[in-house]
Order: structure tokens, then sequence, then C-alpha cells
């Protein structure tokens, strides 16, 4: 027969302490749902504290954020000290708290399991580090996605209804108007300034001189930043200004991500009218988006889509900005974006001629006339590297420098112009004598 002898350990078993954390999460800034957080933190330390072995880490808490978001900050920290060996077990409430996204679960599941971290579902019972725990936490925050998806369903429903019975909904922040609890009340000051903007367009000022205007105003921006073009022309198209306001010109398309689609055509629009006080008279409005759409006629020219085929291909070597095309004396430019929206003191850079952009295309493509396909389909972007130098970057990564000298005035004017300088100094010769 063998014989068999068990030998004993002979050494010393070390206690070693867990290091814990709690997470906790509400969708709403309700003071009911901030009381239940602010419980769920003091009952979570208090639990973690007491228990003989586990050393507190913390509580990680995310307020007004939805469970299928990845951007709540303290998650994502809570995940940031996890990778760095800060916590060994992680106690939240339960699933839906943690995350109503089923992907979003496994995958933040997995990858603590992987660096060795359980988590614990107290409601539902659940260790992540257990045996049957992936398979019990997939059906169960399929459950959990569904239930997301159908309360998104509900308020989107409710929403839309009051939409379609006209009611200004959602609307938390415009400038000219001070907004509290549903209620829209005009801001005097901000008002002005939504007059001063309408006044200057109409009157023939456009969206750059008036965004210029209003900086050396010194007026304040809503929300930060400094006034642009785009921002006076979000204003100048925006009908509530009028007292009256066109609905559901956006919607929720996924109820996981949550982003804002714009509605060109999905969904029925409403228009509403007298929904809130109104800053600007209709006839104003009015002329302001005729003026607008005829600028951006007379802008657009001719080209496809009113795109060129250097838009939004040459890069400003000094601020990243891109080129914009701009016509002057009959000329066609192209220059910094950044240049014409702020001058010279934003951005010191040189106005490049379309002429010279065409061909110095055409030498670098090798092919002539310039064709603006031609060039689209082989040419990924143009770097200005210096005042007259340019990197022209092919499609398959390599790329050409040319440089090139702006000719003087004399030098570019054809015979056209060279004959209307003639009879000008004519005339000016014979006014004198």
């Amino acid at each position: 027969m063998r014989k068999v002898r068990k030998i004993e350990s002979v050494l010393t078993r070390i206690s070693i302490r867990k290091r814990v954390a709690a997470y906790a999460r509400v969708s709403s800034k309700k003071d009911a749902s901030l009381h239940s957080l602010s419980a769920q933190v003091s009952y979570y330390s208090e639990m973690i504290q007491s228990h003989t072995g586990w050393d507190y880490v913390g509580a990680y808490v995310d307020e007004a954020i939805t469970g299928t978001e990845n951007r709540r900050t303290e998650f994502q920290k809570l995940l940031s000290d996890s990778r760095a060996g800060k916590i060994d077990l992680i106690i939240t409430k339960s699933i839906s708290r943690f995350a109503r996204n089923t992907l979003m679960l496994l995958e933040a599941v997995r990858e603590l399991k992987d660096l060795g971290i359980d988590v614990f579902f107290e409601k539902e019972n659940i260790h992540s580090m257990s045996g049957d725990g992936e398979l019990m936490l997939t059906i169960l925050a399929s459950f959990a996605q569904e239930e997301s998806r159908s309360a998104s369903d509900n308020v989107k429903w409710r929403i839309r209804k009051r939409f379609a019975e006209g009611e200004l909904v959602n609307l938390r922040f415009m400038f000219g108007y001070k907004i509290e609890k549903g209620t829209v009340e005009i801001n005097a000051e901000e008002a002005g300034i939504v007059r001063l903007i309408f006044s200057e367009y109409v009157n023939g000022l456009g969206c750059t001189r008036i965004a210029k205007k209003l900086r050396e105003m010194r007026v304040a921006r809503p929300r930060g930043g400094r006034w642009d073009a785009e921002r006076v022309a979000e204003i100048l198209k925006n009908e509530k200004y009028t007292g009256n306001s066109l609905l559901q010109k956006k919607f929720v398309s996924d109820h996981l991500t949550k982003k804002l689609k714009p509605n060109k055509g999905e969904l029925p629009q409403y228009f509403a009218e007298g929904t809130h006080p109104q800053i600007i008279d209709g006839v104003t409005y009015q002329k302001a988006q005729e003026i607008m759409s005829k600028r951006k006629e007379r802008f657009q020219g001719n080209t496809k889509q009113g795109r060129y085929p250097f838009t939004s291909m040459i890069v400003c070597g000094n601020c990243g900005k891109k080129y914009k095309r701009k016509t002057s004396h009959g000329r066609v430019y192209w220059n910094c974006s950044t240049y014409l929206e702020f001058g010279k003191k934003a951005c010191q850079v040189k106005q490049i001629p379309e002429k010279i952009l065409k061909e110095l295309a055409v030498e670098v493509l090798g092919a002539t006339p310039f064709d603006g396909e031609y060039f689209l389909n082989s040419i990924k972007e143009i770097r200005v590297l210096e005042p007259s130098k340019l990197e022209f970057i092919f499609m398959d990564g390599h790329s050409v420098i040319k440089e090139w000298q702006n000719k003087t005035r004399s030098e570019s004017w054809n015979e056209e112009d060279r004959e209307r300088a003639r009879q000008r100094g004519r005339i000016q010769g014979e006014g004198g004598i």
C-alpha cells in the first residue's frame, strides 16, 4: 500500500485588509434625489468603516448624470483609481446605479475583474468575481437597459405632446432672457444687445463686424468665450426673439447617447405664437432673414453646394484654423479665418490669391488646366508653413513643398486694368488744368 503523509504548512497567514470604495449616482437634481444620494453615501461610509478588515477609500458620487452615458466624472475617476491599484472592492446599490447600458456595464466589470477588483451589487446580491456573476449581470443589465429605453420613450412622448399643444419645453437658457422655473422674462441689459445686433445687421453691417463691435464695447458673451460671427448669426436666426417658437427643431434619437439630432423632417414641427415676451418685432426679424438669405446666395456663388475646391483644405501654420475665401475688387483671395475674424493682433498671416493656389496645384499635380475634382481626389490638405511657403499633402501621405511670390499690384494687372488706370490718370490730369 502507498503511504501518504500530509505535511502541514508552517507559514503564518497574513491578514490583508481590503481597500473598499462606494459608487453612487442619481440622474436628477431634485431635492428628493439629492437626499437619497446623501443617504447612500452616509450608509456606505458607515458600513465600510465598521467592517473588520476593510479600509474606506471613499465614495465616488455622480449627480444628475444618466447611467447610459460614459462621461460620468466620478465614475471615470473610480476606474482610474482602480487601474492605479488603489481599490480592491467596489460596493454599489444596484446594477442600474452603476450603468444601464449593458455593453458599458460589462466592459467596466470585465476590466475591473482583470485587475482583480470585485464589484458587489447590493440589491441583486451579486459579486462580479463569482462564477455566475457575469451571466447574471448580462441578464439583469439587459433588463435595466430596456427599462431605461422605456422610461426615455415615456419622457419623449410627454415632451412631444406638449410641443403639439404649443408649450415651450426645456428652455433653460437664452441670451436676452432670464429663465427661472419655466418663467421667461426679458433681461433688459442683454435684450438691448440683441436689438443692437438686429439693428446693425438690417442697416448693412455683417456678422463679423458686429462681433468686432461687441468685443470693442466689451460686451460679455453668455457662458464665456468671445463674440464671433457664428454667435451673432445664431441670434439673428433665432425666431424666439419675436416671442414665437418653432418647436421640436431637434430631438433625441438614441436613448443611450442622449445626443440631440437636428430635425430634418423625421418628426413634425410646431410653430407656436406668443409663448414668451417679445424682444424683436416680426418685421425686423423677417428683414434680417431676407438679408441673410441674399448674402448666403451671393457668397456661395455658382459652385456645387456653395463649396470651392480649396474650402476647408488650407490650414494656417500659425493658429491652426482653416482658410476662407474672400473677394475684393473683383479678385479672389484665401486668408486665415482667425485673421478675418479678429484681425492682425490675433494672427499675422498673408493672404493667398486663388490664382496662385491654382497655379501651384497645377505644378504639384502635373496636370493642366486646373481640375477641381482631380485636385480633391489627389490632395488631402494644404499647410501654410510660412507666409510664402505651402505644403501640399497627398492622399497617400507624401507631400510637396512649394514657394510663391506675391506680385506687386502693377505686375498682377492685365491690359484692361492698365487701360482703366490710364483713363483715370487722364481724367485727373485734365481736371488739374
